[in-house]
């Protein structure tokens, strides 16, 4: 066991040793103008290149950087032994992977033929992205170890920015709704994967949550709450629509949590569970809609929808669909963001076709069919794609080379981390 565990140590540390040997000199020698990055935020009072690169946007960057490594790193602490894990796998797989991902954004620019230049809006992309694997390591929560998840952090971020070119290049969809698919691309690669990991034995008592763990993931809830409407709203040309229908539905949502958790427990108490996962419903449901939505009742109407699908879809997954597929969803991101992800992109079809079928008044119905299959093929092909890609991580991560864990050793910070007596015996 010493001797496993010394080996898979040292594995940790070449693979991060090597990537950023290898990050280091990908910028040496294929991004240009890095040092223009401290030029736009300090001097520059325009905009360039059609991306927001000034003071305008980096404190919105600020936002969505906090709510990504701060909120989304509490949000995972549900478990009772997996604390250290929940918030320092976090922290190290979004360093790294940001680093990758910003990559990933020059290289898309370069690719459409566009002068190949790294700068904050470039960088605020990159944070965003980094969302889809933190919401993907949310599923595979105790289950993967530190190697297969660094593993799983390059290969679907390459994966998903795959999927962006696809959207953006042949489907025509908008930088900023290709972006927006993270939730959908993240919740369903994650879902994918965690299919592949052995499932627990049925005594294990390490997958629980406790009090203490419960409050520090709504800490983390309640931190991307507030800063979500930073995240609709970070490549929209106008940020007053986005921000306004954003706050909105984030506070229908949770009105709606706090009213349908009292509704559907037994003694009519509230349930943290589900105002954990509830009350961002309508930040993702809105996050494809936010920034054209005219009408705030429209917002408020997807944040109480996005809060019901959520609370209902977690009694329907949970006692149906989980177990006849196996699957051991840790932090229920598949109800948490891939549902009302789902329920966000059908309203953005119809709310669309509505639009367009207004600007032509109903007379070119060809043209409305046109951009219906547009944009319905463009969800399909995230889902489509993220499951595909996931169920092939998932098989990939599991071969000997990456050293799985044996089920007893879910969920344990101990594997991996200094620990007290006290902090176990809790």
């Amino acid at each position: 066991m010493s001797d496993c565990h010394l080996s898979f140590q040292c594995s940790e540390r070449w693979l991060m040793l090597l990537l950023q040997a290898l990050f280091l000199l990908c910028y040496f020698l294929g991004v240009p103008n890095v040092s223009d990055i401290w030029k736009d935020i300090t001097y520059s009072p325009v905009k360039s290149s059609g991306t927001q690169l000034s003071t305008e946007i980096y404190p919105v960057f600020q936002d969505v950087n906090h709510m990504v490594v701060f909120g989304f790193g509490f949000f995972l602490v549900v478990l009772r032994r997996f604390g250290y894990s929940s918030t320092g796998f976090n922290f190290l797989l979004f360093a790294l992977g940001v680093q990758c991902s910003l990559l990933g954004e020059d290289l898309l620019v370069f690719l459409r033929g566009q002068q190949n230049e790294v700068g904050l809006g470039s960088l605020a992309k990159a944070v965003v992205s980094m969302t889809a694997v933190v919401i993907s390591t949310g599923a595979v929560l105790g289950k993967a170890n530190p190697v297969q998840l660094i593993v799983m952090t390059l290969v679907e971020l390459i994966f998903f920015y795959m999927s962006r070119c696809i959207n953006r290049t042949f489907l025509e969809v908008p930088e900023h709704l290709s972006l927006m698919h993270v939730h959908l691309f993240g919740a369903y690669f994650g879902l994918a994967l965690t299919s592949r990991f052995p499932e627990p034995p049925p005594g294990l008592d390490k997958n629980r949550s406790t009090p203490k763990s419960e409050l520090f993931s709504v800490l983390g809830t309640v931190f991307v709450w507030v800063f979500w409407p930073s995240f609709n709203s970070i490549l929209a040309k106008s940020k007053e629509e986005p921000v306004l229908n954003t706050y909105l539905a984030l506070a229908v949502s949770a009105v709606s949590a706090f009213m349908l958790s009292a509704l559907t427990s037994k003694d009519g108490k509230f349930r943290m569970a589900h105002i954990r996962s509830a009350v961002l419903a309508g930040g993702v449901t809105v996050s494809y809609t936010a920034h054209s939505i005219q009408h705030p009742w429209i917002a408020m109407i997807l944040g109480l929808l996005g809060s019901a699908i959520t609370i209902l879809g977690s009694h329907c997954l949970q006692r149906c669909f989980n177990p006849a597929l196996k699957l051991q969803d840790t932090s229920g991101v598949h109800f948490t963001f891939g549902l009302p992800a789902v329920l966000g992109a059908v309203a953005a079809v119809v709310l669309h076709a509505v639009e367009q079928g207004i600007d032509t008044q109903w007379n070119d119905l060809s043209s409305l069919g046109y951009y219906i299959l547009d944009d319905v093929g463009a969800f399909c092909q995230t889902i489509s794609t993220a499951l595909i890609t996931g169920f092939i991580t998932g098989l990939i991560l599991n071969i000997k080379l990456f050293k799985a864990m044996h089920v007893s050793k879910y969920f344990d910070d101990q594997l991996y981390w200094e620990v007290s007596f006290k902090m176990i015996s809790d």
